[in-house]
């Protein structure tokens, strides 16, 4: 049929809401719910799409969009479908036996019919909804079927809390976002709350990249906001000479529909690639005075390129100075070390 579903069983939508919500561009019914909300409700509320306008991206890839939904406690038989074609206009009917919750299906265009390939959407979840609270059920054969699994992981890891998460795991997840076959040298997990709220893991590779040198190629951490993946190299909470640092930060203050041009100007932005820095640097002081060995590993992957941050951060000299390790003819002895 060249028809995409995307369906939920959740609290569905009256005639009336789908008018109100559906039909205004920028009308955000989870912006409107959780404003309703008030302390730790709306503190702990796990809601996603909050500005409104990331419905109407369907029409990028449907020539027309069908919404068919039942509000949660109303007889099946007031159930309402609502029609565009994206030409200014839109249909609603009272329809009867429609399941409860909300039906999305979009009639993709010619361009488009790569959304149908199974494969092409269970990469798509497993990239941008991988960490989402909210588990993504796909058939398993591609076609109608009542045989679904999940294909994203349905968790974050850097929510957990630190004690209740092992080396292994940690291990596992640097592999998951880095396609690395070895294990990390160091890692450090760390959840700020207070006038900014953010989690970061950072993580130290064992072995440099091919590009390591190449001070424009792709760098940073994956951004999050709220666990929804936002872009996988967001340079701007890092300096240039820790581009070697891999890991997540998932931030509850910036907007889902942030942009690099957005990150390039915020000064909250500022703010955590100022404690972010401070943080990685930390994560190598600690490796340096508590695994020498390790410590010499890393000083020979990234060692010279952790000497550039003396003459380009200033403000973290102090830091960088007690880092760096020089060849020498003088002996170290137990004093020295």
């Amino acid at each position: 049929a060249g028809t995409l579903s995307i369906r939920d069983n959740g609290i569905g939508m009256t005639r009336e809401e789908a008018i109100a919500h559906l039909g205004t561009i920028a009308k955000s019914g989870t912006k409107e719910f959780v404003s309703r909300l008030s302390g730790d409700a709306a503190k702990d509320s796990a809601l996603i799409g909050q500005f409104g306008v990331g419905f109407y991206s369907a029409f990028i890839v449907a020539s027309k969009v069908e919404v068919v939904s039942r509000k949660a406690g109303v007889p099946a038989t007031a159930g309402v479908r609502w029609t565009s074609s994206a030409d200014g206009e839109y249909t609603v009917e009272t329809i009867e036996h429609a399941p409860r919750g909300t039906t999305v299906i979009l009639h993709l265009k010619d361009d488009a019919k790569e959304y149908l390939d199974t494969w092409r959407l269970r990469s798509l979840v497993r990239r941008y909804s991988d960490h989402l609270a909210f588990p993504v059920h796909m058939p398993r054969t591609g076609e109608a079927s009542l045989d679904y699994e999940v294909v994203n992981q349905a968790k974050a890891l850097w929510t957990r809390p630190r004690t209740g998460i092992s080396d292994e795991e940690y291990q596992e997840f640097y592999r998951h976002i880095t396609h690395d076959s070895e294990a990390p040298l160091a890692w450090s997990h760390n959840k700020v709350e207070g006038k900014r709220e953010y989690t970061s893991l950072l993580y130290i590779p064992a072995r440099a990249p091919f590009d390591l040198w190449q001070r424009d190629a792709a760098r940073g951490l994956k951004l999050h906001v709220k666990r929804v993946f936002i872009m996988d190299d967001a340079e701007q909470f890092l300096p240039l000479y820790l581009r070697f640092i891999k890991g997540v930060v998932d931030s509850s203050d910036l907007p889902l529909n942030v942009s690099r041009e957005m990150l390039q100007n915020d000064p909250e932005v500022e703010a955590m690639k100022s404690a972010l820095t401070r943080r990685a640097l930390d994560m190598v002081a600690k490796l340096a005075k508590e695994e020498p060995e390790k410590y010499a590993k890393f000083w020979k992957e990234f060692g010279q390129v952790l000497k550039e941050g003396v003459a380009e951060d200033y403000a973290n000299r102090d830091k960088l100075l007690p880092l760096l390790r020089f060849a020498s003819t003088h002996e170290a002895t137990d004093e020295d070390k």
